[in-house]
């Protein structure tokens, strides 16, 4: 089994998904990443998310590969939840739908990597936190970066190449792959040079700041859209902080460096 064989079948399954399911929601191609369930920076996450934050080897006691991947939503998604106080209705869709695709995925994966003598653990996609502190037991945007797939935004969402407006999976394995390297230079415009801070002025609740970001006050908005849109499933989301931004659908930093070489 190859990374680029996994990788190639998340693409696919995604892709086929799309076709296959009824789903209102339309996905651009995954990205994927893979980090080694001994990377030191799983120990960092139990001080920087959570004390409870699982190790890998917590949940699969001989993992030797975390493996990521980020489902970046349609141009049309992101457009749709750009006006308004609450989460639009293709927005608050495509949670459910997405966080639906990503548990469909992840037992696809599972039973496509699992041979004899590997095994798979598929943590669920979302609502494995505390509700009363907020805190995640497994973090997917902190396991995405350390599968070297983006940096973390002002707004806490991880940029990707393809920008923050997405939903993110993982898993774990016993099969030992070479691990992705991960990138030193940030991608958010503020913390590389101090500007933009977008994000901030989108926030509809008050509850990003610069200086901090008050969890209850953003899970509180996300509550009110949950009851809205309690027809559609559970879609306690917002996203208003990732969209009409420079890095709603892409690295900002990487493509004015780039920008700048070539003038």
């Amino acid at each position: 089994m190859t990374k680029d064989a996994i990788c190639s079948e998340i693409q696919q399954f995604v892709s086929g998904y799309q076709n296959r399911q009824v789903t209102q929601t339309r996905w651009q191609t995954p990205l994927v990443g893979f980090a080694s369930a001994a990377d030191p920076l799983f120990h960092e996450f139990k001080r920087v998310v959570a004390p409870s934050h699982f190790l890998p080897r917590d949940l699969l006691s001989d993992a030797e590969t975390v493996i990521a991947f980020f489902l970046p939503f349609k141009n049309s998604v992101v457009t749709s939840n750009i006006k308004g106080r609450l989460a639009s209705p293709e927005w608050a869709k495509a949670y459910v739908e997405t966080n639906a695709l990503l548990q469909n995925l992840g037992q696809h994966l599972g039973e496509f990597i699992e041979q004899p003598g590997q095994a798979v653990y598929v943590p669920p996609p979302t609502h494995n936190f505390d509700p009363k502190i907020l805190l995640s037991n497994w973090s997917h945007r902190h396991i995405a970066f350390a599968a070297g797939l983006g940096r973390f935004g002002l707004n806490n969402m991880l940029i990707t190449e393809k920008g923050c407006c997405g939903r993110i999976g993982s898993l774990i394995t016993s099969l030992a792959l070479e691990p992705d390297s991960r990138t030193e230079r940030e991608a958010c415009l503020f913390k590389y040079n101090g500007s933009c801070k977008q994000c901030v002025r989108r926030c509809t609740n008050n509850a990003l700041l610069t200086t901090e970001f008050h969890r209850h006050k953003c899970y509180d908005l996300l509550l009110e859209n949950e009851e809205k849109y309690k027809s559609l499933g559970t879609a306690d989301v917002c996203g208003k902080c990732l969209v009409a931004i420079p890095c709603a659908s892409r690295d900002p930093v990487t493509e004015m460096i780039k920008s700048s070489r070539i003038a």
